[in-house]
């Protein structure tokens, strides 16, 4: 990494209450966590905020949400991303063959029309250069009401934020998904 992160105990009071939640859900604090935790004022609002988009009662499908998530952190080249992310996908049921199929999603039969719809604005979101008057909403509509394409946009925004900062602090991944350790970052920007 290229910022390490400070040692626990040196972190406010008042920001232990999520490392705690961390470990109990993942089993560990995460590393993200406790670099984006060096400015508490920024850190709690952004914790807030990813409740928000990740609760149990979204309009998006869970596992449409960590999907996209996946494919959002390939393209940015976030290995801590791609392995928590890939977990949490395996762990809502997807197959290890269909994560290990999603940089190559458009010629797979292993995804449907609702998944690969919702890939395509994920892409069109994350890599530079598409126009706005040609985000691929169209297909989504047949899916997804517009809260539900709303609440998408904000998860694949908040995923870029994240996958972004990541990959730009060289986080290493924390070892939560074996499929990516045997396979590879899987990372691809097609």
């Amino acid at each position: 990494m290229h910022v390490s992160p400070k040692e626990l105990n040196a972190y406010p009071w008042y920001l232990r209450p999520f490392f705690w939640n961390q470990r109990r859900r993942y089993g560990k604090v995460l590393q993200p966590g406790l670099l984006w935790a060096r400015l508490p004022i920024v850190f709690v609002p952004l914790a807030l905020l990813y409740g928000a988009i990740s609760r149990k009662k979204s309009k998006v499908p869970a596992n449409l949400r960590s999907l996209v998530t996946v494919r959002v952190s390939q393209i940015n080249w976030c290995a801590f991303c791609v392995d928590i992310n890939s977990a949490t996908l395996l762990k809502a049921g997807v197959s290890e063959e269909k994560v290990a199929a999603l940089a190559e999603w458009r010629g797979s039969a292993l995804f449907t029309s609702m998944e690969k719809a919702a890939i395509a604005f994920a892409e069109a979101m994350t890599i530079p250069g598409t126009n706005p008057e040609e985000m691929p909403i169209a297909d989504l509509r047949t899916y997804l009401d517009d809260d539900a394409i709303v609440e998408l946009t904000a998860i694949i925004a908040f995923q870029n934020m994240s996958s972004k900062f990541n990959a730009a602090l060289n986080v290493p991944p924390q070892g939560f998904c074996d499929l990516q350790k045997s396979s590879g970052k899987q990372m691809a920007q097609s």
